[in-house]
């Protein structure tokens, strides 16, 4: 299973928004230049995002976008679910449909494990998460040059 483009960088530029919100929405060209993601392909990834609910969109001189709930309640499972589609292994996971062999095919059972422990934790991880981890790293790699 490999993520696209767009399942990570529309969690970075999320995960941007999340840590640069404050009193105003955040400029999507200011998020795609600090994510070096070209702002067209960071205008595509958005807007799936606010048709969902997660980011919502201010016009106007203080426009730009922010997060329509709190970064706690965000699942990265949800992003990614929004942003790549299906995160499957192997189609038969959860359509046996497609194969004949499913009902006695071993190694479907492995990828069906697999398939599970990729939603435990892409459910478990919240975008709240991502920032706190981010806000951490940032200040140990603080801490490692200031020495």
């Amino acid at each position: 299973m490999k993520l696209s483009t767009r399942g990570r960088y529309g969690t970075r530029a999320l995960l941007d928004i999340a840590l640069h919100q404050s009193e105003r929405p955040v400029l999507l060209k200011e998020v795609a230049r600090r994510q070096e993601i070209s702002p067209l392909y960071l205008e595509r990834l958005i807007t799936p995002l606010i048709t969902a609910g997660i980011l919502r969109s201010t016009r106007g001189a203080r426009g730009g976008v922010s997060l329509s709930r709190p970064a706690g309640e965000v699942r990265l499972s949800e992003i990614l679910r929004l942003l790549e589609g299906s995160i499957e292994p192997v189609e038969c996971v959860n359509n046996p449909g497609v194969c004949s062999r499913s009902g006695a095919c071993v190694t479907r059972d492995v990828w069906g494990e697999l398939q599970k422990a990729m939603d435990d934790v892409l459910n478990g991880i919240t975008l709240g998460d991502l920032v706190e981890r981010q806000r951490v790293k940032d200040q140990t790699r603080h801490i490692m040059y200031d020495i």
